[in-house]
Formats: structure tokens, sequence, C-alpha cells
């Protein structure tokens, strides 16, 4: 099972911003960092290795579960997108339970009501 982190650490944080502000730009989207999943916790950006960090971003109704590579280079961090043919993205990465509160109240102030499906685990 993975190991999901929704409070990033600190020593990550800017290694993760970066590579949000990557993704945004990439695809012109406004996702927010929501958790990592099994991220590498003993990474310290300034030994110049690389690593891969797996981000949960959600943009509105939309979650997803993003794999990239990341590098210091200085202050600014390279990063890539790592294809992954089948992600386990378990259900409870869809989307987490910190932002399910805030966007069905948000939902529920623009309507009269809201109808939520749930289909294996997924909503």
């Amino acid at each position: 099972m993975s190991n999901i982190v929704e409070n990033v650490p600190p020593h990550l944080q800017p290694a993760a911003t970066a590579a949000l502000a990557w993704i945004n730009d990439q695809r012109g989207a406004n996702y927010k960092l929501t958790g990592l999943v099994d991220p590498d916790l003993d990474w310290q950006p300034e030994s110049g290795a690389a690593t891969e960090l797996g981000l949960v971003l959600c943009e509105d109704e939309l979650c997803a579960r993003e794999q990239v590579r990341i590098q210091a280079h200085g202050a600014d961090y390279q990063v890539s997108l790592i294809d992954l043919e089948a992600p386990d993205i378990p259900p409870h990465l869809d989307p987490p339970e910190g932002v399910r509160a805030g966007w069905l109240n948000d939902q529920l102030s623009k309507h009269g009501f809201v109808v939520i499906l749930f289909y294996r685990g997924f909503w």
C-alpha cells in the first residue's frame, strides 16, 4: 500500500512547489498540491542526486496523481514527467480528505443539491 503524506516535509517543500509550478505551467492549469505518494523522506536536494515525487494534485473537482523526476540545480529545480503505464491510485487520493469537505461545501454554496456517485471506491 502506498504511503501518502498530506503535509509536505519542510526539506521537500521547495522541490514539491517547483514541481507543482512546472506542471501548472506545462498544462496551463491551477492545480493545488494536496499530498505526496511514497516520497523519499531521506532525499536532500543539495546532494545533487535526483529523486522521484508522486504528486497528488487537485483542481476544482479533478484530482490526479503525477510522478515527476526532480533534481536541484543551484537555487532552481529541473523537473520532468515520468509516464506511469497504469498508476495505482488508491481510492482515498480521489480527492484527499481535506479537499473533499471544502469542495462539497463550495458546490453546495453554488447549487441547491449535489449528487455524488461512488464507483469502486472512486467518486
